[in-house]
């Protein structure tokens, strides 16, 4: 070397420099640290250039620093050659070690450097400050592997220490590696990667670096294990081969039994990881160590000393190990698909068990299962078999066929078994979770869903069914796994969503709309208006928020503006969200649609819908404020909603929604029916609606007149009374379909004016009464009590001609009844009527006269104790013939305010001032007077006088004070006493009564027999 002129050894050493410079920027693999590598080089390259022109001093510590660089460049450039083509799935799992040295070259070449520039500090004076950063820079560079393959790599070595070899794992890794290194994860790629991957070890083993092949072999057996590392033509090939062998063996055998060889001599267990001693001995490899551990020197086959303790694996051996496990493998296989094709669950079973057992020793059995056709067996016989303890296990053998096996997968999707799959899940048992548990595994993808058969999935339309149902049964193992396949289900289509909430879950459907985009909200609002719901679910979808996003819309476009009013009608009813469509504002933005003539009919209508969903059940204009909750003015909305009705161009689709949301406004408070009248003409406007062509308009207007009636009934008695006007009411009457209507036209007809004789003739005439009477016979309660008012008119004591029509067509019967069994309300109401008739039962009553001689009189039948005559119910309206006395004293029991009041009104009709003793008498046969005497203890002011009213007749007989005196005595002392708080009014009546009782004589003699107590 002190031959050859400096110069030269500098030039020599540029020119390696510039090689090595080169090659280490074209290096692709862990790219960033070689990159550094090259600029360095190109660094140094302009300082051996300033060295040359500047004339190096040839000295000895000069020669020695170029020696050093040269050693470290050519160090550098071995390193770059030795990485430039090497099998990409080694230099990734090697990418640590790699960067680690191309970090220490790095450092050296530095060191190198910083010794080449003392030897020559005057001549690189020049560039001295540029020398000295580089060398400081390459000594102390750091270099990282990119962390993404760290991770990889890290996972990979964990996985190993883990001795975790699963296909899905083994499926994981190879995919992140390919991905890495940029190989398709294609069984023809996979195969020449691990091919180079085995040639590396091959070459570690040559080096004799047993740390290295150690590592290397296990990474190509997890790798080979991965479904793209096999060629399937290789493993179908294979398969008939081994099949072919077992032939010559009875069909009936389910084992080969192992030769002597494939037994350990030490455990006596067939070998997986055979090795050999130098004698020949051939162990467990484990088994051998532990033997070694535990202080053993000897030969474990023959017992004779070890002078060479040394072992190596026994290829050969383990190869036919493997052949005979493979054989095993057909053999059972073979086993299995007869134990499938039996009658017997037990032998079905049996063959399960075994499959799961041969997926378990080896991956390989997944496809030779597959190739030996117990999959498609197996995926039929779910549908087949009645055994629900067979379905399991055939779900949980599948499970395990299809996890990690694309293929397998492949064939249970394509040979329908969704059909036999997804009923599974309808069944209240541990099988639905198995069922669900093989789903999750088939909609997945490795690490990611498969949406190919999410897709698959969805074309079942039952599917969606099933697993909702199965969400909702409680305690189910598997309910995470089912909601994550049905959300993944609707991610996939919206189609999914609607299923998911036609089936009662609305989870997806509640996010959709309240996190959707524009066009789904759209579609899936679409869905909903379509949707049968019942009153959870509509409760459910308020609490879960989507009446403020369903308002939001309804300020967009058009078609968002008419789905969700649409939504928005469906879930108005309830009175929760009544509250949260007032409380988001919504009700000032309705009006302002409601009443903006120049928008599409549908969506005024729709807005008018909703708005009588706020203002129904009573609830009127409570939900009618503005956001901060202040009530609106209430006016302005009541002539807005007539004014509808007089514009004659306006849509029924409005109308009719405005009319029954001014109906519900006005029932709700009857000082929004004065205002209805008085500040909008009410009456007037509603009165034309009775001639109106529809129907619902018409039956509406018949509700708002009846409360209109209530205030001013004259303007409608005025308009009725034209031609054709009384008709349509009495045609509502008849209308025997419509309980509501029926109510609401008795109820108006009740409401008018008593003394219109005129009206009255006319519904007579147009068997309006004979309506109101078919009523009381078959209308709803709250009818019969309007048409028992409404009688009222036709019950006149005063128009005895009307009263003979009445009872004529049947009514005192109904009356009867009405007191037996009704509302209260009804009741009373037959009460006062019975009264009503029974005011004209003295008229009515014939008094016979004496004629001639007692031996010619004509035969007489008995008279009336109460008119003194003979009497009947259709003739005189008589109460005691219609044997109504007796119910009446029932109701008096009762103590009910309503209904004491209107019978003691109408018992008063049976005593006349003029004779009141018949009356009293009756009353008192029929036990009515204590009853009536102890209102004075539990009735109200008003019904106390109406009771002293009577008594007082009562008690203008004798022989009644006679009877009643102590107990009226009691009661009135009651009355009078100033330690009652009662009214003056009351206690001077009382004070009349009670003077009354105490002016007849305690020992007066009865005049009538019987009376005496």
């Amino acid at each position: 070397m002190e031959f050859i002129p400096i110069g030269t050894l500098l030039t020599v050493l540029l020119s390696q420099v510039n090689k090595t410079a080169q090659a280490a920027k074209d290096i692709v693999f862990e790219k960033e640290s070689f990159k550094a590598l090259s600029e360095h080089l190109s660094d140094i390259k302009a300082v051996l250039e300033e060295l040359q022109h500047q004339k190096l001093n040839d000295s000895q510590a000069a020669r020695q620093a170029l020696e050093f660089l040269e050693a470290d460049v050519k160090k550098a450039n071995n390193l770059v050659e030795n990485y430039k083509n090497r099998a990409r799935f080694y230099l990734l799992v090697k990418c640590r070690s790699i960067v680690k040295e191309v970090q220490d070259v790095t450092r050296d070449i530095g060191r190198s450097l910083a010794a080449l520039s003392l030897a020559n500090i005057e001549v690189l004076s020049g560039i001295s400050e540029q020398v000295n950063r580089l060398q400081n820079e390459m000594q102390r560079a750091e270099f990282e592997a990119s962390h993404s393959r760290l991770e990889i790599v890290d996972k990979l070595n964990q996985g190993l220490t883990d001795h975790k070899l699963d296909q899905d794992f083994a499926n994981d890794m190879l995919k992140e590696i390919a991905k890495a290194v940029g190989v398709a994860v294609e069984p023809s790629e996979i195969s020449k990667e691990l091919e180079s991957f085995r040639i590396e070890k091959e070459e570690a083993a040559n080096r004799k670096e047993r740390a290295e092949v150690f590592f290397l072999d296990q990474v190509i057996e997890l790798l080979s294990r991965a479904d793209a590392a096999r060629d399937y033509k290789q493993i179908r090939k294979q398969y008939f081969q081994r099949l072919k062998v077992i032939e010559s063996y009875d069909p009936k055998d389910e084992c080969i039994p192992p030769f002597k060889a494939f037994l350990c001599c030490i455990n006596r267990t067939v070998m997986d990881d055979p090795v050999s001693l130098c004698t020949g001995t051939a162990c467990e490899r484990t088994a051998l160590e532990a033997w070694f551990k535990r202080g053993e020197k000897t030969d474990p086959e023959t017992g004779d000393p070890l002078e060479d303790f040394s072992y190596w694996s026994n290829i050969q051996l383990r190869q036919s190990i493997q052949e005979w496990k493979e054989l095993n493998y057909c053999v059972k296989i073979r086993s299995c698909k007869a134990k499938l094709l039996s009658e017997f669950d037990s032998s079905v079973e049996a063959a399960l068990d075994q499959m799961q057992e041969l997926m378990k020793e080896n991956s390989v059995n997944r496809d030779w299962i597959l190739i030996g056709g117990l999959t498609d067996t197996v995926v039929a016989m779910i549908g087949s078999s009645c055994n629900r303890d067979v379905k399991e296990k055939i779900l949980v053998t599948l499970k395990d066929l299809v996890e990690g096996n694309l293929r397998n997968k492949n064939k249970v999707v394509e040979s329908e078994g969704f059909d036999h799959i997804i009923p599974c899940l309808g069944i209240e048992s541990s099988l639905s979770d198995a069922a669900v548990e093989l789903l999750y595994v088939l909609l997945q993808d490795r690490s990611r869903w498969d949406a190919y058969v999410s897709r698959k999935l969805s074309y079942h339309r039952c599917a969606i069914h099933f697993l909702v149902t199965f969400l909702n049964r409680p305690d189910r193992r598997s309910t995470e796994k089912a909601e994550e396949i049905l959300m993944k289900l609707c991610d996939e289509d919206e189609e999914n969503i609607v299923r998911a909430a036609e089936a009662d879950w609305f989870q997806p459907l509640i996010g959709c709309i309240i996190r959707g985009s524009e066009s789904s909200r759209i579609s899936i609002v679409r869905a909903l208006v379509s949707m049968e719901l019942d009153e959870q679910n509509i409760m459910l979808l308020g609490e879960a928020g989507v009446i403020p996003p369903l308002l939001e819309m309804a300020s967009g476009n058009i078609e968002s503006k008419e789905l969700s009013l649409s939504a928005l009608v469906k879930l108005s009813g309830c009175h929760e969200n009544k509250k949260r469509v007032a409380a988001a504002g919504g009700v000032p933005l309705l009006l302002e649609l409601t009443f903006s003539f120049h928008l599409r009919t549908i969506i005024i209508a729709k807005c008018s819908e909703v708005l009588e969903k706020l203002a129904s059940n009573g609830d009127g204009t409570k939900f009618f404020v503005d956001e901060s909750g202040n009530q609106l003015e209430v006016e302005p909305i009541i002539t807005k909603l007539l004014a509808f009705q007089q514009n004659p161009n306006t849509s029924y689709m409005v109308r009719r929604p405005a009319l029954r949301t001014l109906l519900k406004i006005c029932q709700s408070e009857s000082g929004l029916v004065k205002m209805a009248i008085l500040s909008s003409s009410g009456v007037s406007l509603i009165l034309p609606l009775l001639d109106d062509s529809d129907l619902e308009i018409r039956a509406t207007a018949i509700h708002l007149l009846f409360l209109f009636s209530q205030h001013e009934p004259e303007g409608v008695v005025e308009y009725l009374l034209k031609p054709r006007r009384l008709e349509a009411l009495v045609g509502f009457l008849e209308n025997n379909k419509n309980g509501d209507v029926q109510m609401a036209a008795a109820g108006l007809l009740a409401n008018l004016p008593k003394s219109e004789e005129s009206l009255t003739k006319k519904l007579i005439e147009l068997d309006g009464l004979s309506a109101i009477i078919s009523i009381l016979r078959s209308g709803s309660m709250e009818a019969k009590e309007n048409a028992l008012s409404a009688l009222f008119r036709f019950t006149d004591p005063t128009n005895l001609e009307s009263q003979r029509i009445v009872v004529e067509l049947g009514v005192y019967p109904l009356l009867v009844k009405f007191l037996e069994s009704s509302s209260v309300t009804a009741k009373a109401r037959a009460a006062a009527l019975i009264g009503n008739l029974s005011l004209s039962s003295p008229k009515l009553t014939v008094l016979t006269k004496t004629v001639g001689f007692w031996c010619f009189r004509p035969p007489r039948g008995p008279l009336c104790p109460a008119h003194g005559g003979t009497c009947s119910v259709n003739t005189t309206f008589c109460m005691l013939e219609a044997n109504v006395v007796p119910k009446m004293v029932n109701m008096l029991h009762e103590k009910v305010h309503a209904t004491t009041y209107e019978v003691i009104q109408a018992l008063s009709t049976l005593v006349r001032a003029e004779s009141p003793q018949k009356g009293a008498n009756v009353l008192h046969q029929f036990d009515a007077i204590h009853p009536i005497l102890e209102v004075l203890s539990w009735g109200s002011e008003s019904l106390k006088e109406e009771a002293l009213r009577l008594l007082e007749k009562v008690f203008l007989s004798r022989e009644m004070v006679e009877v009643y005196r102590a107990a009226a005595r009691l009661a009135l002392v009651r009355l009078t006493g100033s330690s009652v708080n009662e009214g003056e009014k009351l206690q001077r009546k009382a004070a009349t009564v009670l003077a009354m009782v105490e002016r007849y004589s305690r020992s007066s003699r009865p005049l009538v027999s019987g009376l005496s107590r």
